[in-house]
């Protein structure tokens, strides 16, 4: 069995070809895709984060309202960049979420992706200690973050306050249980998937990884998932680890889906996305259910994986995202094994 949710990365564009063509579009179709998604059975709703696009930014609003119009569904982020945060807002927010949700967050962070500006954490006031880097500093806001979420007390209480203090020091309110143990680091190397597990965190691997052996992704993101498991077993950890691969798979199951996507599976390629970081980036898989059931059979780090996250091309609009969901989880899913 393994769980399977969609990624959207919540895109949106006045372009009369695109069904989310205003931030509130790509908000609002987030939500019903969520419920719809929870309808036809599927296990998890996440969601991206950039910021300065025209994509979904500001997580917490959006999984809230998830969480208010659902009753099952995990909901999650893959991922929040950690460059731009305040460690204790963000427990704030993530607490106040996951209670809405009853707790069913799983949030995803990490150091982020490329951007589109330069230095954007800069705008929001953020800036690496000297001799550190904007991974340190992310890494550092994480491990805050990660602390907090304990819900142990650290503040010191006002001894005259306005509303009568718990004894002893304060910690930060909302407080939801369980929640430490729902977040996940999205890690680009194996290394940072080796922090993650030493740090207690689930573990997210994309649809592209820095490039650590010039073998195709699914391989090296395999080995990358080993890696972390022997470094969370190596610390101690009590509890069994997740992990999530994300892949775009396709389904051709009618005329609509092979005019989108049945130009055929494209392949693996290497390239950069930051300056002399050579990057592998998968494969997209669009095959008839008895092709695809055989490609999805070869790849090592979906069967690693306890969680598959499919991307989805959230402006093709809520019924046609909802129809590519149903297509793996009735066609496909059932074959390999999944369900």
């Amino acid at each position: 069995m393994k769980k399977i949710g969609f990624l959207s990365f919540g895109h949106w564009s006045p372009s009369l070809q695109s069904q989310t063509r205003s931030a509130s579009d790509a908000l609002l179709q987030s939500i019903d895709l969520a419920v719809a998604a929870e309808e036809l059975g599927a296990d998890g709703a996440y969601f991206r984060v950039h910021h300065f696009a025209r994509q979904l930014a500001s997580p917490f609003p959006l999984l809230a309202a998830v969480g208010a119009r659902t009753s099952r569904i995990e909901i999650g982020t893959a991922v929040i960049d950690m460059r731009y945060e305040n460690p204790l807002y963000m427990a704030e927010d993530a607490g106040a979420a996951d209670l809405i949700a009853g707790g069913r967050l799983q949030l995803g962070i990490s150091r982020g992706s490329p951007e589109q500006v330069i230095d954007g954490w800069r705008y929001f006031g953020y800036v690496p200690q000297d001799g550190k880097s904007d991974a340190d500093m992310a890494r550092n806001h994480a491990e805050v973050f990660l602390d907090v979420l304990r819900g142990e007390g650290f503040a010191q209480p006002n001894p005259r306050p306005m509303f009568p203090n718990p004894p002893g020091m304060l910690r930060l309110e909302p407080f939801s249980a369980g929640l430490r143990d729902r977040i996940w680091w999205g890690a680009a190397t194996n290394a940072t998937a080796e922090w993650a597990g030493k740090l207690g965190m689930n573990l997210q691997s994309s649809t592209l990884k820095f490039d650590e052996s010039g073998q195709p992704l699914h391989i090296q993101q395999a080995e990358q998932i080993r890696a972390y498991r022997a470094a969370w077993k190596e610390a101690g950890h009590a509890r069994e680890p997740r992990v999530s691969v994300s892949r775009s798979i396709f389904a051709l199951v009618n005329d609509r889906d092979r005019a989108y996507f049945g130009g055929g599976s494209s392949e693996d390629h290497f390239g950069y996305i930051e300056p002399e970081k050579l990057a592998v980036f998968g494969r997209s898989y669009a095959a008839e259910p008895d092709v695809l059931i055989d490609q999805l059979k070869e790849d090592e780090a979906i069967a690693e994986a306890d969680t598959l996250l499919l991307t989805v091309p959230n402006q093709l609009g809520v019924e046609y995202n909802a129809h590519v969901i149903e297509a793996i989880l009735k066609h496909v899913a059932p074959a390999l094994g999944w369900r």
